[in-house]
C-alpha cells in the first residue's frame, strides 16, 4: 500500500490564539479563542476542526497532529495545551469526510504496539478508511521522565521500533497473529473489527537515520518522513534506495515525504516579517531556518517543486501560530497543481 500523502498539514500547537483573535480571520464569535483564568483555551477542538475542514476543502489530503503528552521546546512553552493525539483524531475524523488522519509521529515507547494497532484500527473504522499510522523511535527524554515512561537507549528504541512495525502490520492484515521478539510479543492477538483499508492503515516511519530508521522503512513501511534542505533530502532518499535494493524492494512502493514549516503571504515582505517572527518564537537557528518554505505563492510553489524534483512524493507543512485559515487557503491554491501526481 502506498500512503496517500501528497499535500499534508500538521498541527504542532494547540494554543491557536490568545485574547480574542480569530482562527478564521473573521468576526464570527464561534471562531474566537479566549484564555480563561486557569490558562486553558475555550474552543480548542472547534478551532482544530476549522483548520482540518479548511485544509480538506482546499485540497490537502492528509491531516496530522503531534503525539506528545506535553508541548515540546522548539514549538512553545511546556504548559501550553497538548491534547491526547488519538482521542483528538477520532473527533476530527468524525467531522471530516475525505482527508486522511494520523500522527506525525507516535513514539514507540508511548504505547504497547498491539494496543497501538487496536487504536489505529479503530481510527480507521471511525474515519471509514482514512487512518495513517505514523511511528518513530521517540526522542523527548524529559517527557518520558515526567510521565513515568521508560526511555531506553537509542539502540534499544530502534529495536523496539522494528518489532512494533512488524506487529502492527500483522495485526492489520491477519485475524489472530502471533509474534515473538526481543522487546515485544503477541499471541493470537485478535483485532476485530478489522481495518477498513485493505491490508490496514499505511505505516509511516518518521526520521532519517541512515543506519537503522531508513532500513526499517525499506523493510516494512509504506511511507517515510524526513527533514532537511534539498541536498539532504537527496542524500536521505539515496540511502533509502540503497536499503531497498539490498532487501529487494522497489523504492517507488514507499511514499516519501518531508515536514517543515510553511510561511506564505500575498507578498514577499509580509512573508519575510512572518518568517522572522516564527524564527524568534520557535528559537530556530540558521540551519533550521533554512529548511522553512516561505514567500509569496509563486515562490512557495517553486520551492516545493525543487523538493519534489529531489525525489519526494509529498510535502507536509505546519503553519506559524496562530494558524489562519486564510493562509491554508492560500497554500492550497498555490500548491494545487504542484503536489498532484
Amino acid at each position: 500500500m502506498i500512503a496517500p500523502v501528497r499535500l499534508g498539514i500538521q498541527v504542532p500547537n494547540f494554543s491557536f490564539a490568545v485574547g480574542g483573535t480569530t482562527v478564521g480571520g473573521t468576526d464570527n464569535p464561534d471562531t474566537i479563542v479566549r484564555r480563561d483564568t486557569n490558562g486553558t483555551r475555550n474552543g480548542l477542538f472547534e478551532n482544530l476542526v476549522t483548520v482540518a475542514t479548511t485544509a480538506e476543502r482546499v485540497g490537502f489530503d492528509s491531516f496530522f497532529v503531534m503525539d506528545h503528552y506535553r508541548q515540546i521546546p522548539m514549538v512553545d512553552q511546556a504548559t501550553e495545551p497538548m491534547p491526547e493525539a488519538y482521542t483528538l483524531l477520532g473527533g476530527v475524523a468524525a467531522r471530516t469526510s475525505t482527508i486522511h488522519v494520523g500522527t506525525l509521529v507516535s513514539g514507540v515507547t508511548y504505547r504497547n504496539p498491539a494496543i497501538l494497532a487496536k487504536i489505529v484500527t479503530t481510527l480507521d473504522v471511525v474515519s471509514s478508511g482514512r487512518a495513517i499510522l505514523g511511528i518513530g523511535a521517540a526522542w523527548h527524554d524529559v517527557e518520558h521522565s515526567s510521565y513515568g515512561v521508560d526511555f531506553p537507549p537509542v539502540a534499544q528504541r530502534m529495536g523496539m521500533l522494528e518489532e512494533a512495525v512488524q506487529i502492527c502490520k500483522l495485526m492489520f492484515s491477519q485475524d489472530a497473529p502471533s509474534f515473538e521478539g526481543k522487546h515485544f510479543s503477541i499471541h493470537e492477538a485478535f483485532n476485530f473489527p478489522r481495518p477498513v483499508q485493505s491490508g490496514g492503515p499505511p505505516i509511516l516511519v518518521g526520521g532519517g537515520g541512515e543506519q537503522r530508521t531508513l532500513k526499517i522503512t525499506a523493510m516494512y513501511a509504506d511511507a517515510c518522513n524526513v527533514f532537511g534542505d534539498v541536498a539532504m533530502i537527496r542524500r536521505k532518499l539515496d540511502v533509502l534506495a540503497g536499503h531497498c535494493e539490498r532487501v529487494g524492494r522497489d523504492p517507488s512502493e514507499i511514499c516519501k515525504t518531508r515536514l517543515s514549516a510553511l510561511v506564505i503571504a500575498e507578498n514577499t515582505n509580509e512573508a519575510k516579517d512572518r518568517l522572522e517572527t516564527l524564527a524568534r518564537v520557535r528559537g530556530y537557528d540558521d540551519a533550521q531556518l533554512s529548511t522553512v518554505v516561505w514567500g509569496d505563492p509563486p515562490t512557495v510553489a517553486e520551492k516545493c517543486r525543487e523538493y519534489l524534483d529531489a525525489g519526494l512524493d509529498g510535502l507536509i507543512f505546519n503553519f506559524p501560530n496562530p494558524v489562519n485559515t486564510e493562509d491554508i487557503e492560500l497554500a492550497g491554491e498555490a500548491l494545487k497543481d504542484v503536489t498532484r501526481s
